[in-house]
């Protein structure tokens, strides 16, 4: 990096996620930042680095207790990302507090409950491909607007139980949520309104509580310590299994559907041996990590990395770049940027995190992945990009990684 690009300012809009990590894994396992606002930060990009902070005791998700310019007043009330770090659930806890949070909303993504979803989920599937089919030939769809972004949705609203008549509403609102380019104003705006819907969520559920996961919560009680959520502490958790069952499954089957439509070759030996659609998913998720970047992390203390001789200073500010690790070259080779779903290390990747914060919403993420592609790819065996790969527009986040819109030919080219 040249002088003025040292720290490396992120771009708030991400308009080149991938152009930004090539530059930043240039630069070594870790690459001082600047993120929107001038808070500065380092950006980890090596996978073996990555896996040793991530499972380091000395590195913090807490905010309110181990981000040292924060606690010294430096970081502005109106810091336009500062709902992620403010946020109080098991995402953001550290130690002790993590363990209990984790412990009180972990019943919620069980194997059981979620193998328990493949029936429903396969219901909502085959509903949205019925619509998806309604169009006529020749028209453009936007696959995003009415199936990888609303399949997603549907399922959480069944997990946490969202009254119908919310639906709407929660659309609208969850859509905003990792949108990084916004102003400060703006981010108020969306945190406000996303708060208001979770605050009538919870208000619904004590009043007719049902068999999901939002009546659990009110509901639990920790075995240790006797207590169960704070108000705060519950509508942070639903924030939290929204941003887990949601976001990253829409950005996973968008970029998966891009990559299979991009390689028919591939997507041909899946169709003559569906056994390896989890090998297609897995591939997608180390190709195109639907969170390209997860903020924040802390150092509690000051952090040497024998290996990579770095040093983290206490209360420094860590970014991991998702995305990074899933290119990395010396771990998935001089063509870790080609999507493949034979290669050997497709599996290797850090895109639901590491350690004990890795995501809740892994294995339903998975579960939808498949369904939903098996599903698409049965219906629409001709299906087609409208246009070319390279002309879609990314999401205007660097934290989100996926396609804006995904506009498509049901029925091919004629």
């Amino acid at each position: 990096m040249d002088d003025q690009r040292c720290p490396y300012r992120l771009d708030p809009a991400g308009a080149d996620l991938h152009a930004e990590t090539a530059a930043l894994r240039a630069a070594g396992p870790a690459a001082p930042i600047e993120l929107p606002g001038g808070v500065t930060g380092w950006s980890v990009t090596d996978p073996a680095l990555i896996r040793r902070l991530l499972t380091d005791p000395r590195i913090s998700k807490d905010a309110a207790r181990h981000w040292t310019a924060d606690l010294a007043g430096e970081i502005p009330a109106d810091w336009p990302l500062r709902m992620w770090t403010d946020v109080r659930n098991a995402l953001t806890a550290y130690g002790d507090e993590h363990a209990r949070l984790r412990r009180l909303i972990g019943p919620a993504f069980t194997a059981r409950r979620i193998r328990a979803l493949a029936p429903e989920i396969e219901r909502i599937a085959a509903e949205l491909l019925d619509r998806l089919a309604a169009h006529p030939p020749g028209e453009v769809v936007d696959l995003r607007a009415e199936f990888t972004w609303v399949l997603p949705l549907r399922v959480v609203n069944t997990l946490l139980g969202v009254p119908e008549e919310m639906h709407d509403a929660f659309r609208s609102t969850i859509g905003r949520l990792f949108e990084t380019g916004t102003g400060p104003e703006e981010a108020v705006r969306n945190a406000e309104a996303v708060y208001a819907q979770l605050a009538l969520l919870a208000e619904a559920k004590r009043k007719d509580p049902g068999e999901d996961v939002t009546t659990a919560l009110i509901q639990a009680r920790d075995e240790e310590t006797g207590t169960g959520l704070d108000e705060r502490e519950l509508l942070d958790s639903l924030l939290l299994l929204i941003g887990a069952g949601h976001e990253t499954t829409v950005n996973l089957l968008g970029s998966a559907v891009v990559q299979l439509l991009e390689h028919p070759d591939q997507l041909e030996q899946i169709r003559q041996d569906p056994a390896r659609w989890p090998d297609a998913v897995e591939e997608a998720l180390r190709h195109q990590p639907p969170v390209a970047n997860i903020l924040p992390r802390f150092a509690v203390e000051d952090v040497h990395d024998e290996a990579t001789g770095l040093t983290f200073a206490r209360g420094d500010l860590l970014v991991v770049n998702f995305l990074a690790a899933g290119r990395d070259t010396a771990l998935h080779g001089e063509d870790a940027a080609d999507y493949d779903h034979t290669r050997a290390t497709r599996r290797d990747h850090l895109s639901f995190g590491h350690g004990v914060h890795y995501c809740l919403g892994a294995e339903l993420a998975r579960l939808e992945s498949r369904i939903a592609l098996t599903g698409l790819f049965g219906r629409f065996p001709r299906l087609a990009l409208a246009v070319p790969a390279a002309d879609l527009r990314p999401l205007p986040s660097f934290i989100s990684n996926g396609p804006r819109e995904l506009p498509v030919l049901l029925h091919g080219r004629d």
